[in-house]
């Protein structure tokens, strides 16, 4: 069985209109404008030019910089490990409970056992600490690593265009 779409001619036009709209809007965002650049064609580049060397630049800027902004690579920093400081934490923690154990209640056996374990905790919280802010600081520095690459992508464009004949900031 054969279905027919019956359209109306205010209805043609008015998904030819559609289309026409949205791909102007798509030809409207150059490469360059994605990544915040003005350009301006100074030696009067057509619309076709100005696309064409846009695309051309863009490539590339993006071989020789080994970066592309629009499909970045995952930055990895490797997060070196804190030395675990339990067992000095609990040496510690033990010493501490043994004199506070003798001069409580004469038993330093016990006030050993509880400072160690206190000494424990201690040191776990201080290595979690530790370990937090080394992740901390390897995500900050993965993140200026990223905006370092966008900003000499962004260099290498602007040097391109520019020789191109066209004024960019």
């Amino acid at each position: 069985m054969k279905t027919l779409l019956k359209l109306t001619l205010p209805s043609c036009l008015l998904l030819v209109v559609s289309v026409t709209v949205a791909q102007t809007a798509i030809a409207d965002q150059s490469m360059a404008s994605s990544l915040g650049l003005y350009v301006y064609p100074a030696n009067e580049q057509s619309a076709e030019t100005q696309s064409k060397d846009d695309y051309e630049c863009f490539t590339w800027a993006k071989s020789e910089t080994g970066h592309d902004p629009m499909n970045p690579a995952s930055v990895e920093v490797a997060v070196e490990q804190p030395q675990s400081r339990r067992s000095g934490s609990v040496v510690r923690g033990a010493a501490r409970g043994a004199v506070l154990g003798e001069v409580a209640n004469d038993d330093a056996g016990k006030g050993a056992a509880y400072g160690a374990a206190a000494g424990a905790v201690r040191g776990r919280r201080a290595n979690k600490a530790q370990a937090q802010q080394a992740q901390q600081q390897a995500n900050s520095q993965g993140q200026q690593i990223e905006e370092q690459r966008n900003e000499d992508f962004k260099n290498a464009m602007k040097a391109c265009l520019s020789g191109r004949g066209y004024s960019v900031n």
